[in-house]
Order: structure tokens, then sequence, then C-alpha cells
């Protein structure tokens, strides 16, 4: 018999929930009327700027989505508390998380800009000559977008308990449901512009938060985060785990999730769209540069809100108890706990709830239009109804848009797991599913359609195998660990790329060895990736190699 599992309920945790803020509530609302307003501003009329904005953003204002796109609730405040809980542990998430924007930078930026698709799932379909390919690819993308966005639908419910005095699951349905309208009206063009608005308004939220903090309690003059190293000391004598390496968990376990969430950013497909949104390669590169400057602004700061909100959850909260010990619902709010706990007025303290909203809103978007463009145009267009119209295109995106919304709000309801673990199981299964199909299709040009057939399939059974083994059936079910103690040592579901994606690349190239060579006009395209040649806006290396054909090609 299944067992009933309660609802997160903050009201039984440090954090103030239990009135509306008039100030923190009007500056969300007015925020939450400026992305409507911008989405209205900026709505689609065409499938190309629902899909890639006209292919006509620029590199920094790309920049700028990619770090609001990237920093989710997870990141906003779910970083710091994995770090206050894990210590040196928790440090694998911000490893993890920026390095592998180097690999995307140096091995994917460019080469994906330059085969000019759409989506993830369009690249692998015409990459591997198969809609067999093409349907695996959106079923992976719909699942990844579903497991992140729960971790954002967590989060928006957690700050809309502080700032509206209003119950968890309200949050949830409230913020979930202002992201499906705005969202399902702008497409990719507005929801960009808005990506732009909310990184300003989360960063701005993040660092002054930080600051004050700091200079509330003596404990930073002018850049704090060089300068927090006696607070890491302070908290260390306070919880001797926050400094000690794995102390909470073994070296295997640290360089498993470290790997998984570097192979993880590059497959995810909410990212990697991004770089379809720009006009050519060179832009798509800085806008790599640019979205890795911003995302480290705030990356920066997250060990530091780790010490300060540990110290202070000591000294207030449990007088001397350690820190170790808070409740989910107050680690996965520490951000905000930390300026609450510093004394910070209401009104500051309400701005960086507001900055966590703008975190959560903005990811969810760009999973949202992953999603959405993975079902009308992947699946309805290129596997039902080849001859779709435009307008049959933006019903069944938005349509999609609704359904996986009204589901992630019910799931996040009640989520299985933290913010940062849900985050890292998405993570997990784009690095399993999606990298190794992305990297040999790019950069080996008999990747054939076989390899990546049985790749795919297998990189699925791990990573999701490894969720449920550890994390969904324990959960729904009543189980105290997981169902298979073993094997979630070895392959725990924040962390199957470790085994996973060296097992899938080597199904990948054995399979692709064994069976026939991919068709010379696939090979062209793959070729046509690392042309040296500049683009156009609008053109693709499927353009290109057309306008390059000789009689007798194959």
């Amino acid at each position: 018999m299944l067992e009933v599992v309660e609802p997160i309920v903050l009201q039984e945790t440090a954090l103030d929930v239990g009135e509306f803020k008039l100030v923190p509530a009007l500056t969300v609302a007015a925020m939450l009327i400026l992305f409507l307003g911008v989405g209205y501003f900026f709505r689609v009329a065409a499938v190309d700027e629902l899909w890639v904005a006209g292919r006509s953003i620029g590199s920094i204002e790309n920049g700028m989505a990619i770090g609001a796109n990237w920093m989710s609730a997870a990141s906003y405040l779910g970083v710091a508390s994995l770090v206050a809980l894990s210590g040196y542990f928790g440090l694998a998430y911000v490893v993890g998380w920026t390095t592998g924007y180097f690999i995307l930078l140096i091995f994917l930026a460019a080469q994906f800009r330059r085969f000019g698709k759409y989506t993830a799932p369009d690249f692998v379909g015409d990459r591997f000559y198969s809609e067999w390919a093409r349907g695996i690819a959106a079923f992976t993308t719909l699942a990844i977008a579903f497991t992140y966005a729960i971790g954002q639908a967590s989060g928006m419910g957690l700050m809309a308990q502080y700032i509206f005095g209003i119950s968890y699951e309200a949050g949830v349905v409230m913020l979930m449901g202002v992201t499906i309208a705005y969202v399902a009206l702008s497409g990719m063009l507005g929801t960009t512009k808005n990506m732009a608005l909310q990184y300003v308004i989360l960063i701005i939220a993040f660092t002054l938060g930080l600051y004050a903090t700091g200079w509330s309690q003596g404990w930073a003059t002018v850049f704090p985060y060089l300068e927090f190293g006696s607070e890491v000391a302070v908290a260390a004598e306070i919880e001797a785990q926050f400094v000690e390496p794995f102390a909470t968990a073994g070296y295997y376990q640290w360089i498993a999730l470290a790997f998984s969430l570097i192979v993880g950013t590059c497959g995810l497909p909410h990212v990697l769209v991004r770089f379809y949104t720009v006009e050519n390669e060179r832009t798509a590169r800085w806008s790599t540069v640019w979205g890795l400057f911003f995302i480290c602004l705030l990356y920066w700061g997250t060990a530091t809100y780790a010490a300060y909100g540990g110290i202070l959850y000591d000294e207030v909260v449990t007088e001397g108890g350690g820190f170790a010990g808070m409740a989910p619902a107050e680690s996965d709010a520490l951000v905000v706990l930390t300026t609450q706990l510093a004394g910070l007025p209401t009104w500051l303290v309400g701005l960086v709830a507001a900055g966590g909203v703008a975190a959560a809103l903005a990811t969810t978007a760009g999973l949202f239009i992953t999603a959405s463009s993975a079902a009308a145009h992947d699946i309805y267009t290129n596997l039902y109804k080849e001859d779709a119209t435009q307008r049959e295109q933006m019903i069944v995106g938005r349509a999609t848009i609704l359904g996986i919304g009204l589901l992630v709000t019910l799931i996040g309801l009640n989520p299985p797991a933290l913010i940062g673990e849900l985050v890292a199981m998405s993570f997990a299964i784009a690095g399993c599913v999606f990298f190794p199909v992305f990297f040999l299709g790019l950069w080996w040009e008999n990747t054939s359609r076989e390899g990546a057939l049985a790749g795919m399939i297998t990189g699925i059974l791990l990573s999701f195998g490894a969720i449920l083994n550890d994390t969904a059936i324990p959960m729904y079910t009543g189980y105290e660990e997981a169902v298979v103690p073993a094997l979630a040592t070895w392959l725990p579901g924040t962390s199957s790329a470790l085994l996973g994606v060296p097992i899938v690349f080597a199904v990948i190239v054995v399979v692709s060895i064994l069976t026939e060579s991919p068709p010379q006009n696939v090979k062209r395209l793959v070729r046509q990736c690392h042309s040296p040649e500049p683009m156009h806006r609008m053109e693709s290396a499927e353009d290109a190699v057309t306008d390059d054909a000789t009689p007798g090609d194959d």
C-alpha cells in the first residue's frame, strides 16, 4: 500500500512566512506585470520566432539569457544550501555546472549553430537520418524539462510563502500560472527578452543581499567574495563537515556528481537551443563567453552565502546547536533566510526573494519552450503531420506548455527531493542520453543511425533506472532506502553519467563500426559544421551543402 507523504509546510521553519509583506509583494507583482507586458509586446506570429527568436539575438543579450536560463532556483537558492549542508561535497555542483560551459564553448556551441536547426531533437533526427532517433530525443527533451521544472516550481512555492504569506501549494499554483501564461503568449522571442530582464533582477537582488549581510554583520567591506575566510573557519568550528573533504560522501560520489553535471550541461536542450537563436557561429561562441561571465557573478557568492547562513542559523535559530540539521525547506530557502536572520529590512529580504522568483521563472520559461518545440515541431510536424500549418504548430506548442505546466505544478506540490537534487537528476539524464550523440554526431562523421539509437536507449535505461531506484520509488512507495542499494552506490540518480556516459560512448562507437556508414550527404553536413567559412543569418549547414553540391554527389 502506498504511503501518504505529507507536503512541505514551511510555517514550521525559521523563515518568516506568517504574514503578507506589502513592499515585497508589490515588487513581485510589478515584476510579473513587466514580464507579461514584455511577452505581449514581443508576442510571436511565426514559427521561427516561437522556437528560435528569428535568429536575431545578440551575443550579450543571449549571454544574459543563458545566465538567467541557467540561474534556476537550484542555482539561486539551492547551491548555497547544498554547500551549507554538504560542505566540500556541495562544491561539486559549482564545479560541475560551471566547467560544462568550457566544453560547450570549445566543442559544441559554434558547431550547433552551423548545423542550423530549431531544436535538439531536430539535430538528432537530421544528423542520424532517423525519425525514431528524433522521437526518442523529443521524449527525452520532455522528460528533462519535466524533471528540471519541478525544482523550479518548488522554489516558486517557497518564495511565495515568504512574500505573500500564503501556503506553499497556493504559491506554486499562482506563480506557475503566471509562467504558463507569458511563455504561451510570447514564445522564444519574448522569453529571451524577459530572460535578460530576469537576469538583471536576480543578480542585483542576490548581490545586494550578500553585500548587505556582510556589512550588517561586520564580515565584509568591499569584496565579500574574497573576505569570508574567517566566516568559513567559524562555520567549520560549528560543523566540521563544512570544510572536511568527503565527510558526507566519498571521493567516488564527488567525482561522479561533478562529472554528471559537466556532461549534463552539454546535453541540456534548453541550453543548446540558445545557440540557435543567434545570427552565426561567432555570436554563438561569444554568447557562451558572456553567459559564463554572468553565471560566475552569481556562483562566486554561493559559498559566501553558505558560510554566512550557517553562522546566523547557529546563532539565531538553534542558539549554538549547529546548522546541519536545518529542515529541507529551510535549506532550500537559505539565501533568503540568511538575509532575514541578518536583521535586514523586510523590503530588502523581499527583493532577494523576488530574485529567486525571477530565477525560477526564467529557467521554467526556457524549459517550457524546449518542451513545446519537441512536441509541436519534432513530434507533431515531423513525425505525425509533415504539412502542418504554422497555426497548427502554434496551437500544439501552446497546448504542450499548458499540459506540462499543469503536470509540473501537480508534482511540485509534493517534490520528491531537494531543488538542487531534482535539477541534478535532469542533468544526469541529459548527460547519459544526449551528450554522447551530440559530441560524436558533430565530431565523428562515421557515427551511424543504429549507433545513435542504441546509445540513446542505453542512456535512457541507465539514467531513468537510477532515478527510479534511489529516488522516485522510495519517495512514493514508502521505501526507506534505494530498492537496490548497491546500484545506488555506483549509479546514483543524481550522478549516473560517470558510468553511463562511457558505456553509451562505447555502445555508439561499437554499433557504428558494425553497421553501415552514414550517407555521404550526412557526412558533408558534419564537415560543414567545422567549416571556416562565415555563415549568413538564416543559413544552416544543410543550405551550405546544397549550394556547394555538384552533379553526381550521393
